[in-house]
């Protein structure tokens, strides 16, 4: 599954998945708990979380474990982060409510489709970029250090560095 191979969903799979939902009950619960709080509990399911790095409950992901966040990052309420494959967020990013980034992927045929197999592709966010609210990132995509992307837009295609995008699918746009 993180080499990004195809792969078929398997009882391992399910138990990581259901534990998974267990640590976002506890997490989308402890909205009123302390910044401390919060970061221990984030701590406890994603492979890294960097200083003052700040989830606002409700999230939801599949894993959890394929998560890297930087020193100081920030997502919003309702943010769905789909972690089949690792999703790194650099330093000082901000991601609006309701952003989703997804790194499942799903073969183009259907007949692979029909037999349940799938695959990742890692999605990598930069430091100090800014994600507006209801932007969707697509499986396999790079956003480059101090990017932007417009609020609702699609990224369907790597941005790079100090680029601002926006639109359905995001566009250069000027600054």
């Amino acid at each position: 599954m993180l080499a990004g191979e195809l792969y078929r969903p398997d009882a391992e799979l399910a138990a990581d998945h259901t534990a998974a939902e267990h640590w976002m009950a506890r997490y989308n619960a402890a909205g009123a708990s302390s910044a401390g709080e919060l970061h221990a509990l984030l701590s406890e399911r994603f492979r890294k979380v960097g200083k003052a790095a700040v989830i606002r409950p409700p999230f939801f992901c599949d894993y959890g474990s394929n998560i890297s966040l930087g020193d100081g990052v920030f997502l919003n309420f309702n943010c769905v982060i789909l972690d089949v494959v690792t999703v790194v967020i650099g330093d000082r990013t901000q991601i609006g409510p309701a952003v989703q980034i997804y790194t499942a992927d799903h073969p183009r045929d259907a007949e692979t489709r029909r037999a349940g197999l799938e695959f990742g592709r890692p999605i990598r966010i930069g430091s100090d970029v800014w994600i507006g609210g209801g932007a969707i990132i697509l499986p396999g995509v790079t956003i480059g250090d101090g990017a932007l992307v417009g609020a609702g837009s699609v990224v369907t295609r790597d941005v790079a560095s100090g680029t601002i995008v926006a639109g359905n699918p995001a566009r250069p746009r000027a600054s």
